[in-house]
């Protein structure tokens, strides 16, 4: 593996290594045949993990007793923590650990959670005694060791899970190279049909067991479905390429800011030569991100965020003494403008995933007041109305990556149809039209309850429809925006970015939850959503709210999308013009 001569200032790039630690070979390593063993791994994690996420508030509410509105707070802030600790997994991988050593750790971490589940899923003395929440008002909620086991069981999910997520997906996508945008715009999108096929099974064949055989068995699949994926990341160690951990990611990011400010009084200099470490200059070992990437070992210097490019300005006192506190490289401030200029991309995202919150959750519980009743012997769970986008994504997915990208490739002349940026844009303002959708339904079915009428569940299935479309766009393009915004060394941390925005959304749709319910309060009423009884609820009236929201936030993004700008060295095959034309949604 390679490192740098500090005497003599001399780069020699750090490279990707096998399973031993030894530099890959090209015609061994890496490329589909390894990725598709990340794949299965993608693909049974879901399983895993959606087949208890999708239907954990039934599990909650029937069986450890907590009011509807407690159920779906508990179920966001355990989906919201999930997407929250990808930040920690994507720290870990990129500084210490790399990333598939990280996946294999948390994968058994995430497996002893299912475990816990299923142990007191099977176990009745584990859970509070059995009643039924709709008709009693006196249900035993979850105490003490019941409740311990219980989050200790779901938490424990959520840590391995988390961590597991922004590592699978940079692991798989480093077995590309990045001056192939072709093939790795291919893997993100099988990479998401992996993703839709585990949502599928776990929202049809998952559900269906534990709302027929218990959810004691239900959660027993989910240790199996881990445990096979474990087996096929293993199965896929010989084959890989991975990247070796570049030491702590945060050290380098609060370098840049000390130094701007300690020269906060100094002038930016007009010719960005004489910016310490531009072009010509050499870089030394304190001062950047060591790459393996063949075109990106030092970024161009941008005129963004000026400020920052003071942390570059040699003074006469750096000339003593060469601190990497008061004197950083081009490189090493232009991946600190690079973070700071995602952060609104990936805000505007927010919203989106508070709305995929209420599909996961009062949804389902919508779906339960309904006739779910298919013919005179079988009823659809209604956690599995979440299937119905995945059953057309299936199709879906592989007619955008054969027809739709080819066809558009034509008139845009990018490899991958639409640029990333573009690709979130569409799926942020089609996502607003699945709360419309949900809004009316609901409506028509609080209309059809005070008639003692019952509507089919398959009423609810166009906002499921609508969102899965949005969702194709939105995930997709956001994961392959941020990979392809990172240098080697940093991979898994902005990737893991695209999992936080899910975390936010999800921790948002509580807030909103309880926010909603105590400025609606009345002494007459509890809210809209104080209920236990849905019919009793105005959940139109807050799906309502959230499409409004959904529409302010495509206006805001449409605004941030023009304003951003890549770094022209992160897209070897484009002009510096072209990259600032990518950004903006025409």
């Amino acid at each position: 593996m390679g490192g740098l001569d500090e005497k003599s200032d001399v780069v020699v790039e750090l490279v990707d290594v096998d399973w031993r630690g030894k530099p890959c070979e090209g015609n061994k390593h890496g490329g589909m045949r390894a990725a598709i063993f990340v794949l299965g791994l993608q693909a049974f994690e879901m399983m895993g993990i959606a087949g208890v996420g999708n239907n954990l508030i039934t599990y909650v509410f029937n069986d450890m007793h907590f009011p509807l509105s407690k159920s779906a707070n508990i179920v966001t802030n355990f989906i919201g923590t999930v997407f929250l600790l990808s930040l920690f997994g994507g720290f870990l991988s990129d500084s210490y650990l790399g990333s598939f050593s990280t996946i294999l750790i948390f994968a058994f971490v995430e497996l002893s959670g299912f475990v816990v589940l299923c142990v007191q899923a099977h176990f009745p003395q584990l859970r509070p005694f059995h009643c039924d929440m709709l008709s009693d008002q006196n249900c035993e909620e979850a105490k003490g060791y019941k409740a311990l086991i219980f989050f200790v069981g779901i938490y424990l999910v959520a840590l391995g899970s988390g961590c597991l997520k922004p590592n699978i997906i940079s692991q798989g996508a480093g077995q590309f190279r990045t001056d192939e945008p072709k093939k790795l715009s291919t893997y993100f999108n099988a990479a998401y049909f992996a993703f839709c096929m585990g949502e599928l099974i776990a929202l049809t064949l998952f559900v269906w067991v534990q709302t027929n055989s218990g959810m004691d068995v239900g959660f027993g699949i989910s240790v199996a479905a881990m445990a096979i994926a474990i087996i096929s990341l293993i199965s896929g160690t010989f084959l890989y390429k991975n990247k070796p951990p570049r030491g702590s990611i945060f050290t380098p990011i609060a370098q840049v800011f000390v130094a701007a400010v300690t020269k906060r009084k100094q002038v930016c200099p007009s010719n960005i030569e004489m910016l310490y470490g531009n072009e010509n200059n050499n870089l030394s070992l304190n001062h950047i991100f060591a790459s393996s990437r063949p075109n990106a070992t030092n970024l161009l210097h941008t005129d963004k965020l000026r400020f920052l490019d003071k942390a570059c300005i040699k003074s006469e006192l750096d000339e003593m003494n060469e601190s990497p506190w008061r004197l950083c490289t081009v490189t090493q401030v232009e991946q600190v403008k690079i973070l700071i200029s995602v952060i609104p991309i990936f805000a505007c995202t927010i919203i989106f995933n508070t709305i995929l919150a209420q599909l996961q959750t009062f949804s389902v519980q919508q779906g339960s007041t309904m006739d779910t009743k298919i013919t005179k012997n079988f009823k659809i769970p209604p956690a599995s109305l979440q299937s119905i986008p995945y059953i057309m994504l299936i199709f879906v997915v592989p007619i955008y990556e054969t027809v739709f990208v080819p066809t558009v490739r034509k008139f845009t002349g990018r490899e991958s149809g639409i640029s990333p940026l573009q690709r979130v844009g569409i799926g942020l303002f089609i996502a607003s039209f699945s709360m419309v959708a949900a809004g009316l339904v609901e409506r028509k079915r609080i209309m059809a309850s005070k008639l003692n009428e019952t509507l089919s569940i398959f009423w609810i299935a166009p906002q499921f429809l609508i969102f899965g479309i949005s969702e194709m766009f939105t995930a997709v393009g956001l994961i392959e925006f941020f990979y392809k915004q990172s240098i080697d060394g940093m991979n898994s941390f902005l990737t893991a970015m695209t999992y936080c925005s899910y975390s936010f959304g999800f921790y948002l749709s509580s807030i909103l939850v309880s926010l909603v319910n105590k400025i609606t309060s009345s002494n007459y009423s509890g809210g809209w959503l104080s209920d236990n009884d849905l019919n009793k609820d105005r959940l139109d009236l807050f799906y309502w709210l959230l499409a409004a929201l959904s529409l302010v936030n495509f206006l805001n993004y449409l605004f941030w999308s023009r304003w951003y700008s890549y770094n022209p060295s992160l897209s070897p095959n484009k002009t510096h013009g072209q990259e600032d034309l990518e950004g903006q949604i025409k």
